[in-house]
């Protein structure tokens, strides 16, 4: 396993793994990789939906769910971060955990200790209640199959990959907005207590923070809930 990573510090220029660079999440977690100056290997199902130039992006098809296709684009890297999410069916979504057994053999095979990676609020469901009306009867129960999905893909990261330094992070509903720059408050839970049900962070700052991981011991072989913190008065 290549070792360092886990005091690597603000300036330092990284080579990355991405995955889920297509979607809104990933998309603006590649564009602030290649604003910090990161080289940036783009692990994509459809290299035509990368859309973003760059000297330091390089874009490469393959299957996430096979761990030999992984094998090229995690050579040479120092972390991998996902950022894949699954659409929602009636039965547990397994895309999570399946993606990342694949992920995980092939960052062994590779020499890859490091890894963030996205999950959500409430993978533990029977947190709902702590939220009030809106989080228990309402979030949740439509969101049950992702949720039990994700809650599976953890459980294999805890219980099977001891030997991987993660990090998963747990954000809250998404939005759009451009990067706020305000603090995140950051919770080993399943949820951040605010005082209410709806709770939503932009994924720029969701991106944000998931890059700061790579550069801090802080949240080595953690799973926090975040959400970005209100400013006074607001």
């Amino acid at each position: 396993m290549k070792s360092g990573l886990r005091f690597i510090g603000a300036a330092s220029k990284m080579q990355l793994a991405l995955l889920g660079a297509t979607g809104k999440t990933g998309g603006e977690l590649l564009k602030q990789a290649l604003e910090e100056g990161h080289s940036v290997t783009a692990v994509v199902r459809d290299p035509a939906k990368i859309t973003t130039a760059h000297d330091n992006l390089k874009v490469v098809k393959a299957d996430v769910f096979d761990e030999s296709s992984l094998a090229k684009p995690f050579a040479d890297q120092d972390a991998v971060v996902s950022c894949l999410g699954f659409p929602r069916n009636p039965q547990p979504v397994t895309g999570y955990t399946e993606s990342m057994k694949a992920i995980v053999g092939a960052m062994r095979n590779a020499n890859i200790e490091r890894i963030v990676t996205m999950t959500a609020w409430y993978t533990d469901t029977s947190v709902a209640p702590r939220m009030g009306f809106l989080a228990n009867w309402v979030i949740v129960p439509i969101l049950r199959p992702v949720l039990l999905g994700m809650f599976d893909m953890e459980k294999f990261l805890k219980e099977k990959c001891s030997d991987i330094n993660y990090t998963v992070v747990r954000p809250p509903g998404l939005g759009s907005a451009p990067k706020t720059g305000l603090p995140m408050s950051v919770e080993e839970d399943y949820i951040v207590e605010t005082g209410t049900s709806f709770n939503k962070t932009n994924r720029s700052d969701v991106a944000a923070f998931m890059l700061s991981c790579l550069k801090t011991s802080d949240y080595d072989q953690k799973m926090v809930a975040i959400t970005t913190q209100k400013k006074l008065g607001s």
